[in-house]
């Protein structure tokens, strides 16, 4: 049907690399059932009986049967992107939940119906920033998710705008406030801060509002872990709150799709990226959900649009919908402490790096060293350990960064501490 006579045809476009040129390992004349049967014991055989103590981004959660049972619907699973508010009221009302919960979590007056990612939404919250405060520059904490830095920095120097890095403290993890006040100037359009950071680390909000509102910067206040967001304070002195909901019921899955959401204060409704479900009434006077004050250029003049990104998928947006909802405010507290005091017992036992306070991650020297050598010992335990620093922080080559949630045991956590302490 294409006119192509042989496969080699069919992928002559392909590296020459990226082409298997032998026979697949597997016996002949198998059927779909028997194969798939086949990779499932071995993926079985990688993934049977291992405990995780990765963190750094992608967190091990639980994830409530109830939110695969909702977002599995067809009404949810196929609907299309909602332009047509007659046809997809119940797409924009979840939409609506979804940016109402994600307000009172943040204490912002605002969200949008999501981004892409975590990732993603640091650099369009620091164009946000440059659009409203007129500014070019950007200064962000060292110890803010380096892959993040990564895609800010690629989203940011085609904008021209120049990226500045503050240190964090050696001591605490934090960020250095005395750097960073030095990096803040009259060019400068926002500073954006994690919390908590990448080594788990809880900032001082206050503070580093002070230093970026003096210089007339705004505060962009990231987060990576929200389970964090139902035991810490919000951070209401920030300008905008930017971060990644994957702990919301989102599987790993590889890296993603995951959802990404920024919420800000009503003053900057207007120069928020992505898309905004509204309430209103309709003919008769019922109530109803519309896409409102839509700001990129799909929906208005190009030259107008705040962005060209419009949301993530919202099926993944409605999944930390129902986790919010199955959870509730104080479930979410509930679950928040558990994660804390797990983290800190294992930190108990480990050789901590820094001295300040955390939440669900910490970062811990390796024995003799080594993070290597010491996460090779423990999976013949069957136990996945940290995350090695040395690609991140050279000077951090010595440690790993540990992450410890409710769905990790105290019998896994004994076992990492008779190899690692």
């Amino acid at each position: 049907m294409i006119g192509m006579k042989s496969l080699d045809e069919l992928h002559a476009h392909l590296p020459a690399d990226a082409v298997i040129q032998k026979p697949l390992d597997i016996a002949p004349g198998l059927s779909e059932y028997e194969i798939v049967d086949y990779f499932k014991a071995r993926a079985a055989e990688c993934a049977s009986g291992y405990t995780s103590f990765l963190g750094g981004g992608v967190y091990a959660h639980y994830r409530p049967v109830m939110c695969d049972v909702i977002a599995s619907r067809g009404e949810f699973l196929t609907s299309y992107t909602p332009y047509q508010a007659e046809m997809a009221q119940g797409t924009l009302m979840t939409i609506f939940e979804f940016q109402t919960m994600i307000c009172q979590l943040t204490g912002m007056d605002v969200a949008n119906a999501s981004m892409y990612d975590g990732s993603t939404a640091v650099p369009e919250a620091a164009m946000m920033a440059c659009r409203i405060t007129g500014r070019d520059k950007v200064v962000v904490a060292r110890n803010v998710h380096p892959e993040y830095r990564q895609v800010l920095d690629t989203y940011l120097k085609r904008q021209g705008l120049p990226v500045e890095t503050a240190a964090y403290d050696s001591k605490r993890g934090t960020v250095d406030l005395d750097d960073l006040a030095k990096h803040v100037d009259g060019h400068t359009a926002a500073v954006i801060v994690q919390s908590p950071n990448f080594f788990g680390g809880i900032e001082h909000a206050a503070a580093i509002a002070e230093i970026a509102h003096k210089a007339g910067a705004l505060l962009i206040w990231v987060f990576t872990e929200a389970v964090s967001l139902g035991l810490l304070e919000p951070a209401t002195e920030a300008d905008i709150v930017c971060g990644e909901l994957q702990s919301f019921a989102i599987s790993p899955s590889y890296g993603g799709p995951y959802a990404g959401v920024i919420a800000t204060k009503e003053k900057f409704i207007r120069q928020i990226p992505g898309r905004l479900a509204g309430e209103t009434r309709d003919a008769d006077g019922r109530r109803a959900y519309c896409l409102t004050l839509s700001t990129r250029e799909q929906h208005i003049r190009r030259e107008k649009a705040t962005s060209n990104i419009c949301t993530n998928q919202a099926l993944i947006a409605l999944m930390a919908t129902v986790f919010m909802g199955v959870y509730g405010k104080q479930g979410l507290r509930d679950l928040a402490h558990q994660n804390l005091s797990k983290a800190h017992y294992l930190a108990s036992k480990l050789p901590l790096r820094f001295d300040g306070p955390f939440f669900n991650e910490f970062v811990a020297k390796a024995k003799n060293g080594s993070p290597a050598g010491q996460n090779a010992a423990l999976r013949e335990r069957k136990i996945i350990g940290g995350i090695p620093l040395g690609d991140f922080y050279p000077e951090l080559a010595d440690c790993a960064l540990w992450c410890a949630t409710e769905m990790n045991k105290k019998q896994e956590m004994d076992s990492v501490a008779e190899v690692c302490a």
